[in-house]
């Protein structure tokens, strides 16, 4: 990976739906050139997909938060089964080490709801909650 593919991927970054022949303007290659050094760098498997932002404020999820998640026992399957009936309030779930056995990044359309969601969690694992301010 040298200097160029760098800039794709920051160019991509910005906007992945840029065509080939923009991108190639903004780092100083053909369209065709641009596409064949993506299609490389997709292969290499330094691209791996492409996706979407949402305004999650706008989508109806203005409360944001984090949870470091303290496990009572070794099976955390409660928590993941927890976790696979509210699908729509995670975004991320990630094993973490230090403070807690997971981070869990969480959207909610309401604290009312959030408050309804925390209490059925802490039957299945004890947390910690930060709430969002600003991002």
């Amino acid at each position: 990976m040298d200097k160029t593919d760098e800039k794709i991927i920051e160019e991509l970054k910005k906007d992945g739906r840029m065509t080939m022949k923009e991108l190639g303007a903004h780092v100083h290659l053909t369209g065709q050139a641009a596409a064949a050094r993506v299609l490389k760098l997709e292969d290499e498997g330094l691209i791996e997909s492409y996706t979407v932002r949402v305004n999650e404020k706008k989508m109806g999820y203005p409360v944001h938060c984090f949870l470091n998640i303290y496990t009572d026992s070794l099976n955390h399957q409660p928590y993941f089964t927890f976790l696979e009936n509210h699908p729509s309030f995670v975004r991320n779930n990630y094993k973490i080490s230090g403070e807690g056995c997971y981070l869990l990044e969480c959207r909610f359309p309401s604290n009312e709801v959030l408050d309804e969601w925390l209490v059925e969690l802490n039957q299945r694992v004890s947390y910690k909650l930060s709430i969002v301010i600003r991002s």
